[in-house]
Parts: structure tokens; C-alpha cells; sequence
């Protein structure tokens, strides 16, 4: 693999995301992403294999497996694991009308996953379990007004 490519299969447990989060952030800043991008995609992915673990395995045993490549000028992770399937397209968005007191902590994993990334994808893996990509481009976005 090259310094822009990189794999890493870890056990289905929280304190082994750093491992996840230091890979990806290794490669995404070797493949001369901006820091806008190292943060999102850092975030998108840490979010993505935290609901697998908790939601997805439900602290059992398991394993993730992320995988990060730059193809032109995006970075693509993919994240496969052998959860019971759930398709994050089709999780519906949060009430950002109701209060963060109210609407509490939980459950803007998948809405931070879109806002971090320019395109999510997902498919169920041969055998059972999913297959989630995320596709970041390396620029600076443009600011929005």
C-alpha cells in the first residue's frame, strides 16, 4: 500500500477507534487533504464505526474494518463490518426545530455523517454485515454565506 492507502481491522470495541482515527487522519494529511477534510472525514468515520459497535454489534463481539484511498481528488473510506444490516441513507434526519436539551445527545451520528461528507454510500456485504463508503473531497470546501 501506498502512504495514501491504508487498512486496518480492529475488534468491536470503543477504545480502539483512536487506532481507527490516527490511520485515517495519517493518510488523509499524506495525501495533502486540507484540514477541513482530515477533520470531517476523521469525524465522519468515528461516528460511522461508533454506531456499529454500539448500535450495530450491541457489545457483542465483532470486528470493523476501515479502509481509506485517495481516488483523483476525493478521499474514499470504507467501513465493513458484519452488524445486522442497516442502510444509514435511509435513517430519517433530526428535529433541529427541538432543542439539543430536549432532543438530547443521541442519535446525530448519521446526521453528521452527511454533513462530513460529500457523498455516503452503503451496501450489504457478501455473507451479512455492510459495507458503508464515505467520499470526502481533499479541498477546503467553499464557505457557505
Amino acid at each position: 500500500m501506498t502512504p495514501t492507502e491504508a487498512r486496518l481491522r480492529i475488534p468491536a470495541e470503543l477504545d480502539r477507534l483512536a487506532d481507527v482515527r490516527r490511520m485515517v487522519r495519517e493518510t488523509t494529511r499524506a495525501a495533502g487533504a486540507s484540514q477541513d477534510c482530515v477533520d470531517d472525514i476523521c469525524q465522519a468515520v468515528d461516528e460511522a464505526a461508533t454506531n456499529t459497535i454500539v448500535h450495530g454489534y450491541r457489545g457483542g463481539p465483532g470486528w470493523v474494518e476501515v479502509a481509506v484511498a485517495v481516488d483523483g481528488p476525493d478521499v474514499v473510506v470504507t467501513i465493513e463490518d458484519a452488524a445486522p444490516t442497516f442502510d444509514p441513507r435511509t435513517h430519517a434526519e433530526p428535529d433541529m426545530a427541538v432543542s439539543a436539551l430536549v432532543r438530547g445527545p443521541h442519535g446525530m451520528g448519521v446526521h453528521l455523517m452527511r454533513l462530513a461528507t460529500d457523498r455516503l454510500g452503503w451496501r450489504p456485504r457478501d455473507g451479512g454485515g455492510n459495507i458503508l463508503t464515505l467520499v470526502r473531497t481533499l479541498a477546503q470546501r467553499p464557505q457557505e454565506d
